[in-house]
C-alpha cells in the first residue's frame, strides 16, 4: 500500500507503536500526555497472545513477572502461568490504570517519517553534543496508519515516539538454502513457529497426530514443540518427534539446584557482584578477576546438578560451553516435566547436525543421512532487527544496529542518535516485564524533564561499554541480556532518576504499597 503523504490526523505528544506489555506498561506511565497507542490486531498482549500456542508458559516464577503496583491475584512463588493468563494479567492491569482508552486496535503502523528538523546526520564532525528534551512542542515524527484494513492511510504526528514492537513475531527468521534444497522440494508441510502458534488446540493436534514429526531447534518453543507432538502420538498408532539441533542449550528442571534456590546463585546483590559490569572501578575488575575461580566454580556447581538430574550424556544433550553463558544470554529454559519421560518411551529423538537442507521426504544431513518426515516445525526465531529497520526511515534504519549485531541503547531505552524516539523491549533479564517497566518510569520522568541524559559522547561512551562486556561474558551476546549485572543496571537507572534503589521504590516495601490504600482495595471489589 502506497503511503501518499495526507492531512495530518491529529498531532499528540506521545505516541506508541504497539500494545504488549512494553506498550501497555509505556502507556501506563506516559498516560497524564494522553498517548495515542497503535497496535495492528484487535487485542493486547503482543507475543503472549499471538506467538502463543497451547503449552507455553512463563518462563520465570509469577512472582518475578509482576508490575510493582499491580500484583497477581494469586502469588505463588512456584507457579508458571500460561500464556493465556499472562494476557489476561496485562488485560486486567490496563484496565485497572484506564489504559485501553489510548488504544487504537486493528491500526498498523505502515510507515514513520522525520520531520524534526536537519540535526541528525550520519557524519561524525555533525553530530551533536546534546540529545535535548523528548517533549519541545512541534512534531518530530508522522506515523501512517492503516486501520482495519481499509484502502485509507491516515497520517498522525508526534513530539515522542515510542517503539514497542518487540523482537519476536512478525517476521521468522528461516535458514537459507542452497538452490533446489529449500522447502520448495519437500512434500510435506513446513510451519515456522509463527504459524504453528496461529492453530487451536485441535488443529495443532490433528497436524501432529499420527505424523512424523521433525523440529528444528532446541529452545524453548522446540521443546514444547517436542512435547505436544509426543503427547499427539501416543500408543501404537503414534510417530516419533526428532527434534534437529544445532546448537546446545542448557535447561533447568526447576528453579532449585542441589536444594538451593536457584535466584541465590545469580539474582542477588552478593552473587551478582561476582560478576563484570559496565564502568566498574579498577578494584572491582581487579576483585572479578580474583573471584573468577568462585564465578566458573557456580557454573560447575548447576553442571553438576544438571548433569545429575537430567539425561544429557545418554541423549548427547550436554553442551560443550559454561551454563553462565546461556545465563547471561537469556537462553535458559525450563523443561517441561514430561520431556524426558517421553524420550525415554522412544515418542522424542535427537539429531544434532550444523547443516541440513530439505529432500522430497523429509530431511538430509551433512553426515549424507535422511530423515523421513511429513512435518517440518522451524522453531528458529525471528528477525527483530529486520522489523524495527524496515519500519525506520534512513538514516535511522541503518544506525539502529550496530556493526556487532546489538541495538546500542542508552540504559536500554534511547539511541544516542535517534532524536524523540525511546524503544522499550529490546533488552532482556531473568524478568523481562520488570526490566521493561523500570525503562517506561525512566522514560516517564525523562519527558516530565525530571532530569537530564548526558551528552551523546557519555551515552554512546556506555552503550559501548555494556556491549564490550556482553562480549566477554558470552558468545551469545546478540540477544542484549543484562542478567548478570540486572540489579546494578536498575540501580544506574534509579539513581538517575533521583531514587536511592529499585528495591525502595517497588513492592518490597509493605508499609507504602499500593494494594494497601481503600483506592485499591474499593477498585480490587469493584
Amino acid at each position: 500500500m502506497a503511503c501518499e503523504k495526507n492531512h495530518i490526523q491529529s498531532f499528540n505528544k506521545v505516541g506508541i507503536i504497539g500494545a504488549g506489555i512494553s506498550g501497555i506498561a509505556a502507556a501506563k506511565e506516559l498516560r497524564h500526555y494522553s498517548p495515542l497507542v497503535f497496535e495492528a490486531t484487535d487485542s493486547i498482549g503482543g507475543v503472549w497472545k499471538h506467538c502463543s500456542f497451547s503449552s507455553t508458559k512463563l518462563q520465570t516464577p509469577r512472582c518475578d513477572f509482576e508490575f510493582s503496583d499491580y500484583p497477581w491475584p494469586e502469588r505463588d512463588n512456584a507457579s508458571f502461568p500460561s500464556h493465556v493468563q499472562v494476557v489476561e494479567y496485562l488485560h486486567n492491569y490496563a484496565t485497572y490504570f484506564d489504559v485501553l482508552k489510548h488504544v487504537k486496535f486493528n491500526s498498523k503502523v505502515l510507515h514513520i517519517r522525520y520531520v524534526g528538523g536537519d540535526r541528525q546526520t550520519t557524519q561524525p564532525e555533525m553530530k551533536p553534543k546534546e540529545y535535548g528534551t523528548l517533549l519541545n512542542g512541534y512534531p518530530v515524527w508522522e506515523v501512517a496508519v492503516n486501520t482495519n484494513q481499509s484502502t485509507k492511510v491516515e497520517w498522525y504526528a508526534f513530539e515522542l515516539l515510542v517503539v514497542c514492537i518487540g523482537k519476536y513475531g512478525d517476521i521468522p527468521r528461516t535458514p537459507v538454502f542452497p538452490p533446489n534444497q529449500g522447502q520448495e522440494k519437500f512434500l510435506g508441510k513446513v510451519l515456522h513457529s509463527m504459524d504453528y502458534s496461529k492453530l487451536d488446540k485441535d488443529a495443532a493436534y490433528e497436524l501432529l497426530k499420527g505424523k512424523k514429526v521433525a523440529v528444528v531447534g532446541y529452545k524453548k518453543s522446540a521443546i514444547d514443540f517436542a512435547v505436544e507432538c509426543a503427547l499427539a502420538n501416543q500408543g501404537p498408532e503414534g510417530q516419533p518427534c526428532t527434534m534437529v539441533i544445532r546448537t546446545l542449550h542448557w535447561t533447568i528442571p526447576s528453579y532449585w539446584i542441589w536444594g538451593l534456590p536457584f535466584f541465590l546463585l545469580f539474582s542477588t546483590r552478593s552473587s551478582q557482584f561476582l560478576h563484570e559490569r559496565p564502568h566498574q572501578t579498577l578494584l572491582k575488575n581487579l576483585l572479578c578477576l580474583l573471584l573468577s575461580p568462585m564465578r566458573r566454580g557456580i557454573s560447575k556447581f548447576v553442571e553438576s546438578y544438571l548433569a545429575w538430574k537430567l539425561p544429557l550424556e545418554k541423549y548427547g544433550l550436554k553442551p560443550a560451553h559454561p551454563f553462565v553463558e546461556d545465563y547471561a544470554s537469556c537462553q535458559m529454559a525450563i523443561l517441561p516435566e514430561n520431556f524426558f519421560e517421553e524420550a525415554d518411551k522412544g515418542n522424542i529423538l535427537f539429531k544434532k547436525a550444523s547443516k541440513w537442507w530439505f529432500w522430497s521426504r523429509g530431511i538430509e544431513f551433512e553426515d549424507k543421512t535422511k530423515l523421513e518426515a511429513d512435518v517440518v516445525l522451524l522453531a528458529t526465531g525471528y528477525d527483530g532487527k529486520k522489523k524495527l529497520q524496515n519500519l525506520l526511515p534512513e538514516p535511522f534504519s541503518s544506525l539502529v544496529v550496530d556493526s556487532s549485531g546489538i541495538m546500542p541503547l542508552y540504559r536500554g531505552t534511547i539511541h544516542p542518535l535517534i532524536p524523540n524516539m525511546a524503544f522499550v523491549g529490546y533488552i532482556e533479564s531473568a524478568s523481562n516485564l520488570q526490566t521493561a517497566e523500570l525503562r517506561c518510569k525512566w522514560l516517564a520522568r525523562l519527558a516530565d524533564e525530571k532530569f537530564k541524559l548526558p551528552s551523546i559522547e557519555k551515552m554512546l561512551e556506555q552503550t559501548n561499554e555494556e556491549i564490550q562486556v556482553m562480549k566477554r561474558t558470552t558468545r551469545f551476546y546478540k540477544r542484549h541480556c543484562i542478567s548478570t549485572y540486572s540489579i546494578n543496571h536498575s540501580d544506574d537507572i534509579c539513581e538517575e532518576m533521583g531514587w536511592n534503589s529499585w528495591r525502595k521504590n517497588n513492592w518490597f516495601s509493605e508499609a507504602f504499597s499500593p494494594y494497601n490504600s481503600q483506592d485499591y482495595q474499593e477498585k480490587k471489589e469493584i
